[in-house]
Parts: structure tokens; sequence; C-alpha cells
């Protein structure tokens, strides 16, 4: 009853239960990755830098201006000259408008635009990745917390086991060799300890990468809302809103623009100018005028007529480039529908996993119960009781295992499917959300030269501090006597 009572304890970890005040849950960390891991800051910068593209591009089509200004001065002269100056001081200004570029400005316009379209769901791509990894890592510190309480009850039973041994075979009850047997055992659930401590410590570390912060008493995670009830329907789903999918697409779309850049260059270039120099000799043309002014305006008209085969290179590389985007894209379709899927059979099948675990541990626990009674009247031995033993860790071990399997797999499935980002999961709920969007409309309309943001900083924190985690457990209450963990078809 003890090790039942242990076991159902120890699942409670991976089990929907209430949470205690002062727990930590799944949507802290992944509110906790999402404001603080430094891959998704640098997501976000990288996307913003993207955004200036547009701005850069739409700078081709609006005016010009410069200024300039010289002095020189006359040291010496080889044909003197009663009208030469031997001071001169000119400035002038120029006024450029371009009027026709080939379409090059407006279409590179569009494939900047596009471009960010492609950036915002790199960026979506991004949050689903670390969200998943999130969820994996705490689904792995629930399961290895739970292994090493598997695996320290099991010690615990084998050492009882060993006394009882050792003192039956003290009065000869038993041999010698089974004695031995209980202690090798033992040695090896003791080794087995080890390896899940160090595990865990590698699971905790995991989760302190991600999150920023040490797992601190985790709690379970809440049913997976939104799962399909047939592969599919989840690749419907997944090829109108997977992020990678449509990054793939928005690229594709992009380069097509690419390709009429390129050819804009065999097309004539207009633009209109103007301009104004001022001329100033100083007083040193004596009674002369010594100043002037020369305004000018006019158009000009560039056509080009041989540049070596540049612009058809050019035009002939973009159009490359936009095959390969073309193909880029349908190898991103075919890999999204793989991954929705392979996860959609990963969750099935740890689902079924998780119901023939749990008959395998009820009928294993009963098993060990009865070989134990038998032994007693002598009609099992001590191998016989700990292979039970054995059989009954490997059951709970599987069950445990399954119900992070499914959640995990539950989750990817959700984030192939362009489901599992910080909307989908509530977190707009806590005011963190970013919107790519309001730094674009910031930059847009941006024309002033001289404008620019504050010098970078890092915003995520550093883990440096942060204690190295140990791989023991809390002392746990164990109360609950009929775990259920996450479902499924």
């Amino acid at each position: 009853m003890y090790a039942r009572r242990s076991l159902f304890g120890l699942l409670a970890g991976v089990c929907l239960v209430a949470t205690p005040a002062g727990a930590e849950t799944l949507k802290e960390a992944l509110t906790r990755a999402y404001i603080d891991n430094p891959t998704l800051a640098a997501a976000r910068a990288q996307q913003r830098a993207t955004d200036e593209n547009v701005v850069i591009q739409r700078a081709q089509r609006l005016p010009s201006a410069s200024a300039s200004g010289s002095y020189l001065e006359l040291i010496e002269q080889s044909t003197p000259s009663v009208v030469s100056p031997s001071r001169i001081f000119s400035g002038g200004v120029d006024l450029s408008v371009p009027l026709y570029r080939g379409g090059a400005v407006r279409n590179g316009i569009l494939a900047a635009e596009t471009r960010v379209e492609a950036g915002r769901a790199d960026l979506r791509g991004t949050e689903s990745a670390i969200f998943t990894q999130v969820v994996a890592a705490y689904m792995d510190v629930i399961l290895n917390e739970a292994l090493v309480g598997l695996a320290s009850n099991n010690v615990d039973v084998l050492s009882i086991n060993l006394e009882a041994t050792s003192d039956r075979f003290q009065i000869g009850d038993l041999t010698r060799t089974d004695v031995a047997q209980s202690e090798s055992r033992l040695a090896l659930a003791r080794s087995d300890l080890r390896s899940t401590q160090a595990n865990l410590v590698a699971a905790r570390e995991n989760y302190i990468a991600l999150t920023g912060d040490a797992p601190n008493d985790l709690q379970a995670p809440p049913p997976l809302p939104g799962l399909p009830t047939s592969p599919d329907m989840a690749v419907d789903v997944a090829l109108e809103h997977n992020p990678d999918l449509i990054a793939a697409r928005e690229r594709a779309d992009a380069a097509g623009f690419d390709i009429r850049v390129a050819g804009a260059g065999r097309l004539p270039t207009i633009s209109a100018f103007t301009g104004a120099d001022y001329t100033n000799y100083l007083g040193t043309l004596g009674a002369g005028i010594n100043s002037g002014t020369d305004v000018t305006a006019g158009v000009s008209v560039s056509i080009p007529l041989f540049q070596g085969g540049r612009v058809a290179a050019q035009q002939r590389q973009a159009t490359a480039q936009a095959q390969a985007a073309l193909e880029t894209m349908i190898a991103a379709e075919r890999n999204v529908i793989s991954q929705v899927r392979a996860a959609y059979s990963s969750w099935r099948a740890a689902n079924a996993i998780i119901a023939s675990s749990e008959t395998a541990v009820d009928a294993a626990s009963l098993g060990l119960e009865g070989v134990r009674a038998e032994n007693t009247v002598g009609n099992r031995t001590i191998l016989d009781i700990l292979d039970a033993q054995q059989e009954l860790l490997r059951a709970q071990v599987q069950l445990v295992t399954a119900r992070r399997n499914a959640y995990v797999a539950g989750f990817s499935l959700l984030a192939a499917m362009g489901k599992a980002e910080a909307r989908d999961l509530g977190l707009g709920d806590e005011g963190v959300l970013y919107d790519p969007a309001e730094n674009y409309g910031r930059v847009e309309n941006i024309i002033w030269d001289w404008q620019r943001d504050p010098d970078p900083v890092v915003q995520s924190s550093r883990t440096v501090d942060i204690p190295a985690p140990d791989g023991e457990i809390p002392v746990t209450d164990f109360t609950s006597d009929s775990p259920n963990g996450p479902t499924g078809d």
C-alpha cells in the first residue's frame, strides 16, 4: 500500500490537480520566457532591422538635397591678370527629384514590405519554437523529478528487502544466494538513482537557460485546447496558419518583385533638378563685380544603351533566386505536413501508452503483493520478489514518461499548426504581448536623416548568479489516489 500511495504521489506532478499557493505554473514559465529569452529578444531586434528596409527603399523616390561650399586662396599666378581674383568663396544648394526609375523603386518597396511580412512570420515561428522548448523543459523537470522519486522509492524498498533477507539468512530460512541477489539489485537501484538525479540536474539547467530562472515547485500543466480530431484536420489548419510556411510564401512573393527590380536597370531614368550657386571674390576684383548668384533648373534623362550584359545577368540571377524561393516554399510545405502528421501520431501513441501503462501499473502492483504473500508460504523465491519489484518500476517509469510525451507531442502538434503562440496561450492577459507592427508604424514615415535610436543594451537577464541545481526533489505529501493524466483520442 505504501508503494502504491508513493507512486500516485509521484505521478501527481504530471496530473491535472489544483495549484498550491506560491507554486509555479506553465503559464508563468512561458510568460517569463516570452519576456526574458535572449533568442526571442534577438529575433525581435532582427525584425526591427528588417522594418528599416522599407524606409531605405522608399527614400530612393524622395527628393534629395545637398549643400556645398569652398574657399580658394590664389597664392601665385604664372600669368598675372588685372581681372583675376586672389580669393574666392563659393557655395551652392542642389535639389534633385526622381521622376522615373523604370519601376525599380516601386517594386523594391513592395519587395521590402513583403519581406517585413515574412519576418513577422519568422518571429511567430521563433516564438512558437521557444514555447515548445519551454514546454518540453518544463515537462522534463516534472518527469525527472518523478523518476528520481521512483528510483529513490525503489532504493528504499530494496533496502528493506535486503534487511529482511539478511535476517532470514541469519536464522537459516534463506541462502547466501538470496542475500547476494538482493544486494545486487540494491546496488543497481542506487546507480539508477544517481543516473536519474544527473538527468534531473540537466533538465533543470535547460529550464534555466530557456526561462532565465530556476524551476520552483512546478505544477501540472493545463489541458491543451484545440487539439485536432484527425491528421487531415491538423494539416488543413497548419497549411493556413503555420508561420514557417507563411514566411516561405512571402519570400517567394518578394523574390518575384526582385525580378522586376533587376529588369528596371535597362530602362531610362528621369529626374528633375534645381540648384543655386553663390560666388564671392571677397573684394579681390577691385571695382568690378565681386559676387554673384546663379540659379538653374531642368530635367535630366539617362538612357542606358550598353552595360556589358550586367542587367541581363542580374535579372537572370533574380529569376533563379525566385525559382529557389518557390522550391523552398514547397519544401517548407512538405516539412510542415510531415511535422504535423508525425506529432499527431506521437500524441495519439503516447495517449494509448498511458492507458496501457496505467493497467500495467495496477497489475504489477497486485502481482508484487501476491508474490510477497506467496513467498511467505514458500511458493516464491526472493528472486521472484525482486523481478516483480523491477516489473512494477518499469511500468511506473513508462507511465510517467508517456504522460510527459503525450503533453509535449500535443503542444508540438499545436505549434506545427500555428496555434501555440502568445495570443493562443493567453499571455495577453499578462499585458506583455510584443507587437512588431508598432515599430514598423514608428519608423515607416521617418525622413529626418539625424534621427537615431538609443545605443543597444542587453535586455535579457544573465543566469550566472543562479545557484547550480542539484538532483534532489522536495518532500511530497503523498495523498493522491487517482491520478488523471493528459488524455485525448
